[in-house]
């Protein structure tokens, strides 16, 4: 059960104190009063938190103001609604630009002051729910939290780091399925504009003649059908990051029209002659080479480069397979969780029919395959004959997977480091499934030592699934 918000009383009048206290506890709040500066800083400084203060401007010993940033200090959440006397109304005004929530003017009417009280409450609570959501997007798109070990996607993470903190346009570039949004989002999140919103829009999927409305809002009677005011994308996106995703796709008109609002950082909403400004961060992707596209006329090159200030590319799957076996357990403990099933892991054989596919899906395509393999198999060691044929029968020209002993180096040659690691987390990942995740017995079954085998699976993010042991 939530326990009840507790309100702290800040008045020197002992009538109107008494007054509050009555209608606030009969309501079920938890009231305690104070009827001056100091009295009410120390009921501030114990251990309790305070949800919401009702003070006096005018107090004996201090300034109503002053113990309202006080009061914000030591309690960071804290909602204050203050009470000014008739002549104190520029007093209050002020006292609401530093933070006040709401002002009333005494004689007020209870019903009035609770009314404010209630709105109050609902804000902190409003407050709280945005700060734990943006937390945990924050959380889960901290750059440890995108999954893989292999050289390719540790230079690309590398990137992101180094310029999530600038304001520059990021062009993100890679095959579909290949997450080119939660590099985006990743940019985002660690990024001074993390508190302000994160805006997509794909460019591909809404048609030219409305994607305009779509990116810079509409007014009323803009066209036939724009019954009412629309605000754009942009709009939206104000102090955060537009995500521009397919940004290929967009008409030659509309490019125009983009290249405007980056180089000017203004826009217009369509039918409207009022300028907006545009304070966003402009992150764009696409699947299509937008160098070809400017040779063959359907990609202004102005805009191509006002969009390539930073590129980060993205490698396929099968460009970093040493990280299949890892994406594979990442979202086995995913959907085991969110589904409710209890997937332990794939056999040797499963892995290795796996890590030879060519995955044209990418990442969308393997996690698509484990939530089939989650909802139809539900428990268990994924054997190959739980897969689909097509993942079954495909055998590609990987330089070697797990049940292989010799190796044929192909004429462009290999990277070394990346065949090893690939071979590395092969066997480390075989070892722990066929042992139930005991780390003693792959140790044993690898002929390594223990504590070397805890390190490389710390390295490499490896969890066991919930009911493996440890």
């Amino acid at each position: 059960m939530q326990a009840p918000s507790r309100i702290l009383i800040v008045d020197d009048e002992s009538s109107l104190r008494t007054a509050l206290f009555r209608v606030l506890d009969r309501q079920g709040f938890q009231v305690i009063t104070a009827n001056c500066k100091r009295e009410a800083e120390a009921l501030a400084s114990t251990d309790q938190a305070l949800d919401l203060a009702i003070v006096d401007l005018r107090l004996p010993d201090g300034d109503g103001i002053e113990l309202m940033q006080h009061l914000k200090i030591a309690h960071p959440n804290i909602q204050v609604v203050v009470m000014t006397g008739h002549g104190s109304i520029e007093l209050a005004v002020k006292a609401t630009q530093h933070g006040a929530f709401h002002f009333v003017t005494k004689p007020f009417n209870m019903e009035e002051l609770l009314s404010i009280v209630s709105r109050a409450l609902s804000h902190k609570t409003l407050q709280q729910e945005n700060h734990q959501l943006r937390s945990a997007l924050h959380k889960k798109y901290r750059f440890d939290n995108i999954v893989g070990s292999s050289e390719e996607i540790r230079k690309v993470l590398g990137m992101v780091e180094r310029v999530a903190d600038s304001d520059s346009t990021v062009l993100v570039t890679g095959e579909s399925g290949t997450g080119k949004e939660l590099i985006a989002k990743a940019i985002h999140y660690n990024s001074p504009r993390a508190s302000k919103p994160f805006i997509p829009i794909n460019c591909g999927a809404i048609p030219a003649e409305l994607l305009e409305s779509e990116l810079f809002g509409h007014v009323k009677g803009a066209f036939t059908g724009a019954i009412a005011n629309r605000v754009g994308r942009f709009e939206m996106a104000s102090g955060g990051t537009l995500f521009l995703d397919e940004i290929g796709e967009l008409s030659l008109n509309l490019q125009v029209k983009l290249l405007r609002v980056l180089q000017e950082r203004r826009f217009e909403p369509v039918g409207s002659a009022k300028t907006q400004e545009a304070d966003v961060r402009i992150i764009a992707a696409t699947n299509v080479d937008l160098a070809k596209a400017v040779k063959n006329g359907q990609f202004r090159e102005d805009l191509f480069y006002r969009l390539h200030v930073i590129p980060i590319g993205i490698p396929s799957l099968k460009e970093r397979r040493s990280d299949i076996p890892l994406l594979l357990h990442h979202f086995v403990q995913h959907f085991n969780s969110t589904k409710n099933r209890g997937l332990t892991g794939f056999s040797p054989d499963a892995l290795e029919a796996l890590y030879h596919y060519p995955w044209p899906g990418n990442i969308r395509e393997l996690e698509n395959l484990v939530e089939r393999l989650a909802i139809l198999k539900g428990n268990g060691q994924v054997e190959v004959a739980d897969l689909p044929e097509h993942y079954r029968a495909s055998r590609s020209d990987s330089l070697f997977g797990p049940g292989e002993t010799a190796v044929e180096i192909p004429d462009a040659g290999v990277d070394f480091n990346t065949a090893v690691d690939n071979y590395e987390n092969l066997l480390i990942l075989q070892a722990l499934e066929k042992t139930g995740w005991n780390r003693n017995q792959a140790a044993a079954l690898l002929k390594l030592n223990r504590t070397t085998l805890v390190e490389k699976i710390k390295k490499k993010g490896l969890r066991p699934p919930p009911e493996a042991s440890a």
